[in-house]
């Protein structure tokens, strides 16, 4: 989309006059293309009301590119070993155990594309451009890894969906949803079956709560206390009174000490921190 942006509205006034006037002679010769000419200028004329740019306006020079990857896709394995990666980093510890169903275009051609491997992986703590992605297998076997992997029909997720049900090496369990959308970005629909929707891009504080007065203010007020600025917020619960998620977005890494004191607190069930950090180091035991 920002690339069709770009050579719509940005690069129109250079690219597109040069590319019609080559259109134009060759359209001369050619009944049939002078008709793909003339809708593709019609539609060009009025690309820039139908294109839109980023949210923020700012096109990121690996949003062009891609990300820098162990391949082949950038969206079924790259994107694929991020969500094995953030859904170990939202376990808190290395998985025992995993079932790894795949949805839609994973399922169908995520072994061509080298997703089982990839999610695996992640799981692993690998990142997407570790060498050792095609070796996943193996490499979980030696881990004491114990994983299966099958595929699903989920109503309304996108596509390249995958649904990890994991048992840590401590006994805890967590299922998580995650998306890859494109260019190795992802988005964490689901934890524990409630909606939620981030994609590991910023440091990320995870709170699992029950669903009773107060537990807002005293996440917001932790992190104010340490100089931590709130980038997004975003409210989840399955039931009013029932189980909650909160998930916030900051600017600043989250400390163990934060994380710890927000753990101990009445009404609290579970609390993550996803810092970048933990998604640019290679993890031990991949």
């Amino acid at each position: 989309r920002d690339m069709l942006y770009y050579f719509c509205n940005e690069a129109r006034p250079v690219f597109w006059p040069r590319l019609f006037n080559y259109q134009a002679k060759t359209a001369a010769r050619s009944p049939v293309f002078y008709k793909v000419y003339l809708k593709a200028k019609k539609w060009v004329r009025f690309s820039t009301f139908q294109v839109h740019s980023r949210r923020d306006n700012v096109m990121r020079l690996f949003d062009v590119l891609g990300p820098v990857m162990t391949g082949p896709s950038s969206s079924h394995t790259a994107g694929a070993v991020r969500i094995g990666l953030t859904a170990r980093n939202l376990l808190g510890e290395a998985p025992k155990t995993a079932e790894i169903l795949l949805h839609g275009s994973f399922a169908a051609t995520g072994r061509g594309h080298g997703t089982d491997r990839a999610l695996v992986a992640g799981l692993l703590g690998m990142l997407p451009d570790d060498e050792r992605i095609p070796d996943s297998f193996s490499l979980a076997q030696q881990a004491g890894l114990d994983y299966t992997i099958g595929t699903v029909v989920l109503r309304g997720a996108h596509p390249n969906t995958a649904l990890l049900r994991l048992e840590g090496v401590s006994g805890r369990k967590l299922e998580v949803m995650g998306a890859s959308i494109g260019g190795g970005r992802i988005n964490i629909c689901q934890i524990d079956g409630i909606t939620t929707n981030f994609g590991g891009d910023h440091n990320t504080l995870i709170v699992h709560n029950q669903d009773t007065p107060g537990h807002v203010a005293e996440v917001t007020t932790a992190l104010a206390q340490r100089g931590i600025n709130i980038a997004t917020m975003q409210l989840y619960r399955s039931t009013a009174g029932g189980y909650a998620v909160m998930v916030l977005e900051c600017d600043q890494p989250l400390p163990d000490a934060l994380i710890a004191e927000l753990r101990g607190m009445q009404g609290i069930v579970k609390v993550t921190g996803l810092n970048l950090a933990q998604q640019t180091e290679t993890k031990e035991g991949a």
